[in-house]
């Protein structure tokens, strides 16, 4: 008779955890060849990281540009191919849309190691609707010409600069 092997009390490392921290170290290879720096979200709830920039004299910029990843194993595409569909949480959503600062969604494919970015705001702006108007999650839909690389990062810094200058001046601070 065969012996069993008694059933582990450990913690495991799972497939998911894995492909998450690649991700993460994806896209924080990217800010970092820009000459900027990136800010891990330990209590994520619905961000992950935090990218601060920096002037081509080194000195910080105000304002950060967020980040949420999510990560596969499998990236479903639409029938066309044009796109990667990412079921997101509504609440997750509106909170990004609800944002100042500019919020990217990336989209990490671990098979291929390669990354999708969506400018959240920017890609909803002047829509009437996010999708469904009920429901707990909605679809988005990432364009596969939206490849993460250093020009990308660069512009979502310029992105960020932009909005900065459109608050100028609106900021009222009082006790």
């Amino acid at each position: 008779m065969a012996r069993r092997r008694p059933e582990s009390t450990r913690k495991k490392r799972t497939r998911e955890h894995v492909i998450a921290d690649l991700s993460v170290n994806h896209v924080e290879r990217f800010i970092l060849r820009c000459g900027f720096s990136v800010e891990r979200v330990f209590h994520d709830y619905g961000l992950d990281l935090y990218m601060s920039t920096y002037d081509s004299a080194g000195e910080a910029e105000n304002g950060m540009v967020l980040f949420q990843l999510k990560a596969t194993d499998h990236l479903k595409l639409r029938a066309d191919g044009e796109a990667l569909l990412l079921r997101i949480e509504r609440t997750d959503l509106d909170w990004w849309l609800a944002e100042t600062l500019p919020v990217i969604l990336v989209a990490y494919d671990a098979q291929a190691d390669i990354a999708y970015a969506l400018y959240v705001q920017a890609h909803f702006a002047g829509k009437q609707s996010t999708g469904r108007t009920t429901g707990r999650t909605v679809i988005v839909q990432i364009p596969t010409r939206n490849v993460l690389t250093e020009d990308a990062v660069r512009r979502f810094a310029a992105a960020k600069a932009r909005v900065l200058l459109q608050m100028k001046g609106v900021s009222h601070h009082e006790e």
